[in-house]
């Protein structure tokens, strides 16, 4: 799981330049003519240097999260029938997977990546974070999981994984906010599958995200953008959204929020089918500090009419032939 932790502190953050040849390749390609050759240049240095500062935000909590009651890291190996959370929510919407391959986008540490091994499949994870890649590696060989690891951008996982070879794709919570461009998301998970080959996602829900947290009452006001924008909202946060007594360095995050009208039409428009979208009231860490009860098996909802608030969805969706 790669989860946005509670966030409420925006910033004008300054980040150091990191240029990869397999991201520019991929950014280039799907920044297109569209932008202009002025404005392709603008956009590619802009988010090579977004990409660096959240890098290393995610690189120094590996540990931390590790280490974190929160993964029940151990129980895979003390457990062969183990799964996370995550994927125990996710579970009856997945559908038998035996004998699938499948793809993890930004898997992080490999516990929901394992867990989808353990039902089926044989999963692919990819991260950009090389020590949690190391970190997945390990868990894996620990559980003897049917499951292998690649370090490399999200955005350059169908150059790096092969495009046309997966059954499924997986994203699970958290992941889409650290992603710049849905469309260009899209076009990958598109590369990724073989005709007839589907998407699963469970995400926070745009309106969660677009909400301002750390308020101090009960109103649940919307601050930030609910629609995707070319420049992130930057957070400055010492924290992480796991138990830990962890003090970190690397403090300054940005992200992007995806409304679900951005995220349907950018699958249909990469050769998509949406055939299946729920809505749940529940999230898998408490997103609103304060205004939220357990809801169960690791999940939360708010704590006062959880129904006025979409808290998380399911999307699935099937490359056309």
């Amino acid at each position: 799981m790669s989860t946005r932790y509670p966030l409420h502190r925006p910033i004008q953050g300054k980040v150091r330049e990191v240029r990869t040849a397999a991201l520019t390749r991929a950014i280039a390609r799907c920044t297109g003519p569209r932008h202009g050759a002025r404005g392709g240049l603008w956009q590619i240095a802009h988010v090579e240097r977004y990409t660096a500062e959240n890098r290393a935000n995610w690189d120094e909590r590996v540990p931390a999260h590790v280490a974190s009651p929160d993964y029940q890291v151990a129980e895979f190996a003390a457990d062969p029938g183990f799964l996370s959370r995550v994927v125990r929510f996710d579970r009856p919407r997945l559908g038998d997977l035996t004998g699938q391959r499948g793809i993890h986008l930004q898997c992080h540490i490999g516990t929901d990546t394992v867990s989808l091994a353990r039902l089926g499949a044989s999963m692919t994870g990819v991260d950009f974070s090389a020590p949690a890649i190391e970190q997945a590696t390990a868990l894996a060989a620990a559980a003897g999981a049917d499951a292998t690891f690649a370090t490399c951008d999200v955005y350059a996982a169908a150059e790096v994984a092969g495009p046309g070879r997966f059954d499924f794709v997986y994203t699970g919570i958290g992941a889409l906010c650290w992603l710049p461009s849905v469309r260009r998301w899209a076009a990958v998970v598109a590369d990724l599958l073989r005709p007839g080959g589907r998407l699963f996602i469970r995400e926070g829900h745009p309106v969660l995200w677009s909400l301002q947290d750390g308020r101090g009452d009960d109103l649940l006001v919307i601050d930030y953008p609910y629609f995707e924008r070319p420049e992130p909202t930057s957070f400055d946060e010492p924290g992480t959204y796991v138990r830990t007594d962890a003090v970190f360095e690397r403090t300054v995050t940005h992200e992007w929020n995806h409304g679900l009208g951005d995220i349907v039409t950018a699958l249909l428009e990469a050769g998509m089918s949406i055939t299946g979208l729920i809505e749940h009231d529940s999230v898998p860490w408490e997103a609103l500090p304060g205004l939220m009860e357990p809801a169960g098996d690791g999940e939360w909802r708010l704590t006062d009419r959880p129904w006025r608030l979409p808290h998380s969805y399911t999307l699935q969706a099937v490359r056309r032939g």
